[in-house]
């Protein structure tokens, strides 16, 4: 059994991250601004009211924890902080409690997939990196913080996140780029985060995943 603390719970991954942990046996805290939004009721779950730039409302939650997840995200093409500023926000949290493990979200098209396809790359370059230019600054932001720590942190880069079932059946790669990444299914990707929450292999590592 391991203890958990994850943020951005109430969000479309973060609520499968949650209920994989559950049904995996482990022990979560879930931090969401509105607790009511998340409607898992469990033995081996604790929801606090908490926002990721106020650290006095989750601080004492993440004492002892084994492994923090942030799913945090944005749902507008706004300027934005949030992962930059909440990974700050996090990182100091855990550095002051002694916890060391982390895993954030990211995005694939951060960057022109070096092996895709030539109408993938042109997507993700005049497209994607178009519409969400402030998130995926904001993102590579984060993903910078988080190198230039002594934490054991993995970042994952979705492609495009499908509602869909949970298959277990998907391609991964560690440091290295995946051929031609296509969708994943949220409940696949909260697979993962679930099944490799203390797996040295991803520490500090950048991973990627598709079908």
């Amino acid at each position: 059994m391991k203890k958990i603390i994850v943020f951005g719970a109430t969000g479309g991954t973060g609520k499968l991250v949650v209920a994989q942990a559950l049904q995996a046996g482990n022990k979560v805290t879930a931090v969401a601004r509105n607790p009511n939004a998340l409607i898992i009721r469990h033995k081996n779950l604790e929801i606090i009211k908490g926002d990721v730039f106020q650290p006095g409302t989750f601080e004492n939650a993440i004492k002892e924890k084994d492994a923090v997840v942030s799913c945090l995200g944005v749902r507008n093409r706004k300027p934005t902080t949030l992962y930059s500023g909440a990974v700050s926000k996090i990182i100091k949290a855990m550095q002051e409690e002694n916890v060391h493990r982390i895993i954030c979200l990211s995005a694939g098209a951060v960057i022109v997939p070096p092996r895709g396809s030539l109408m993938m790359k042109f997507v993700a370059k005049n497209i994607l990196q178009r519409l969400f230019k402030h998130s995926y600054a904001d993102m590579l932001m984060m993903e910078e913080m988080l190198e230039e720590t002594d934490l054991k942190w993995t970042v994952i880069r979705p492609p495009w996140l499908r509602d869909a079932k949970h298959t277990s059946k998907y391609r991964t790669s560690i440091n290295e780029h995946l051929r031609n990444p296509s969708k994943i299914s949220r409940a696949d990707l909260a697979g993962y985060i679930v099944n490799h929450l203390t797996d040295e292999k991803t520490f500090k590592a950048r991973v990627e995943i598709s079908y």
